[in-house]
């Protein structure tokens, strides 16, 4: 009996010892049916060359513009983003959903399975267009909210309306923002100021409050921000001090909310290729160079950007909050 016992476990170990050997030369899958060794070589992609560099060619769209019509057009994830159903279930409301970090969220959301509902403005709708059919593609509930965030009422029907639609609501995200150069204070009028901090600061404190009784513990809230906020541009005075704004209450409400088991964190972009920068948001001359002063020597795209939002939204980040994520390209902030 002691003999066969020993002969058991010898077997036992060799076979073992065997099967980790054709393990470590034989190509594993991945539960995505990608070879592991296939994933890892596709991994290692070097960041400097994997999207466009300057100099672009100057370009301008009538505010808030299209990224559709952009050259080269933004990449928002549509090819690219690979979802695990980290989000199955969740239902989100995004701001800015259209074009940029937004519409990259929007995409990464759905893929990851959840339904989405998306605002805009009005004359953004070709590209609202495309998001709604990327989302539905997934087989998850799209819902279309166009309108204008400086209008509180408005903002109070959008809430509503996305939780009637999706059938509740988990997941704000306050993406939408307005920019413009100025090159000084002088050629900022009292109206487009006011344009500005209504819709980057008023519209978050609208939305929030209108969300707020919806939020069950578990949920979460994501702002927008940018590095803007810790070293801002001269020529974008108004902007730039509401992206602290967005920082400052991102840092507050997680204070405010963390006894209600919502988390609230921020996203900080660097010089990301969107529709701001092409319809008012940088000069002819700053475009055409955009982004080459990063140490990456280029702008970012909305997809890189894609599954930080999932990351904050997902439940196995149940410790982040009051946190605001970088992403510029070695810039260093936040």
């Amino acid at each position: 009996m002691i003999e066969e016992n020993k002969i058991s476990r010898r077997k036992v170990i060799t076979g073992l010892g065997a099967g980790l050997a054709a393990a470590a030369v034989s190509p594993a899958f991945a539960s995505n049916g990608i070879l592991v060794d296939d994933a890892l070589s596709l991994a290692l992609e070097d960041p400097r060359g994997k999207y466009p560099k300057p100099p672009f060619k100057g370009q301008f769209q009538p505010w808030p513009g299209l990224a559709g019509k952009m050259d080269p057009v933004p990449d928002h994830g549509e090819k690219s983003y690979k979802g695990s159903g980290r989000l199955k279930g969740r239902k989100a409301l995004i701001t800015g959903g259209d074009s940029g970090m937004g519409r990259a969220a929007a995409i990464a959301y759905a893929r990851e399975g959840a339904d989405v509902a998306i605002n805009y403005l009005p004359d953004e709708e070709p590209d609202a267009k495309e998001v709604i059919a990327l989302i539905k593609a997934e087989g998850r509930k799209a819902i279309a909210i166009p309108g204008d965030l400086r209008d509180e009422a408005f903002c109070q029907k959008l809430v509503a309306e996305a939780v009637k639609g999706l059938g509740g609501l988990d997941i704000l995200v306050s993406n939408a923002a307005r920019q413009q150069t100025h090159a000084s204070i002088m050629d900022i009028s009292t109206e487009q100021f006011d344009w500005t901090m209504k819709t980057n600061i008023y519209a978050p404190f609208w939305l929030i409050k209108a969300a707020l009784p919806h939020l069950q513990p578990g949920s979460s809230i994501i702002a927008t921000t940018s590095v803007q906020a810790q070293d801002p541009s001269g020529d974008l005075y108004d902007y730039a001090q509401t992206k602290a704004a967005t920082t400052n209450f991102v840092r507050s409400l997680a204070k405010q909310f963390g006894d209600k088991g919502i988390r609230v964190n921020g996203v900080a972009p660097g010089p990301i290729w969107t529709p701001l920068q092409v319809s008012g948001g940088a000069t002819q001359e700053k475009l055409k160079t955009f982004g080459g002063d990063t140490p990456l020597a280029r702008p970012g795209q909305p997809a890189e950007l894609g599954s930080i939002y999932v990351q904050l939204a997902a439940a196995d980040a149940s410790y982040a909050t009051g946190q605001i994520y970088g992403a510029a390209g070695g810039g260093g902030q936040p």
